[in-house]
């Protein structure tokens, strides 16, 4: 059994990452989903363990001095991180694992899996984008700084293999199936001996 896929999803804040890969876990059964730390609090509705784990700032520091993060880094002034252990255990028994992590993080992770298949989702528009983050109920001086940092990651874009706009929920995230469909597809994946026992 070859190695499975790593499909990374970045965004701006507020442009639906998390809501298209909820949404695509529940479509697809060949995927499954990796839970980051984070130090920042809770949103409205969210729980530790479901949509990320919410952990102290000494917590955080120690486990990256013990090299327990895949990837890490300061996003909006708080940590973020992808555990290593349980991401690279379901790979390298064939599993297929999505990530949603920020610019940096997908960065880094490439290094590591150069093969790792990076898309990046696009929100309709900048005004949109705002409107999303304000609907928050984030503090204003909160939702500024979003959108300013949203131009520099909107910047890196060209670094991913591909774009989804999300401007309607449901046509993204089969945009999104469909990319990952033909990624498995793809002959450079496949294991050798099920081409040679096809042509038999």
């Amino acid at each position: 059994m070859g190695k499975g896929v790593l499909l990374i999803i970045s965004a701006p804040s507020g442009a639906g990452k998390t809501t298209i890969c909820r949404k695509l876990l529940a479509r697809r059964k060949d995927l499954s989903g990796s839970i980051s730390c984070t130090t920042r609090r809770p949103r409205s509705g969210e729980k530790s363990g479901r949509d990320y784990f919410f952990i102290e700032r000494d917590d955080f520091k120690r486990k990256i001095r013990r090299g327990d993060f895949l990837e890490w880094a300061i996003v909006h002034d708080e940590y973020y991180g992808t555990p290593r252990r349980c991401v690279e255990s379901q790979i390298n028994r064939g599993g297929n694992v999505i990530l949603t992590i920020d610019v940096q993080g997908a960065m880094a992770v490439r290094r590591k899996y150069p093969s790792a298949i990076l898309v990046f989702i696009l929100p309709p528009s900048m005004a949109e984008l705002k409107a999303r983050l304000a609907g928050r109920r984030d503090p204003c001086d909160n939702v500024a700084k979003r959108m300013a940092n949203s131009r520099g990651e909107l910047a890196a874009a060209k670094n991913y293999d591909y774009v989804v706009v999300n401007d309607d929920l449901e046509t993204a995230v089969s945009r999104l199936s469909c990319i990952m469909t033909a990624e498995l597809l793809k002959t450079s994946r496949l294991n050798p001996s099920h081409l040679t026992s096809a042509l038999a």
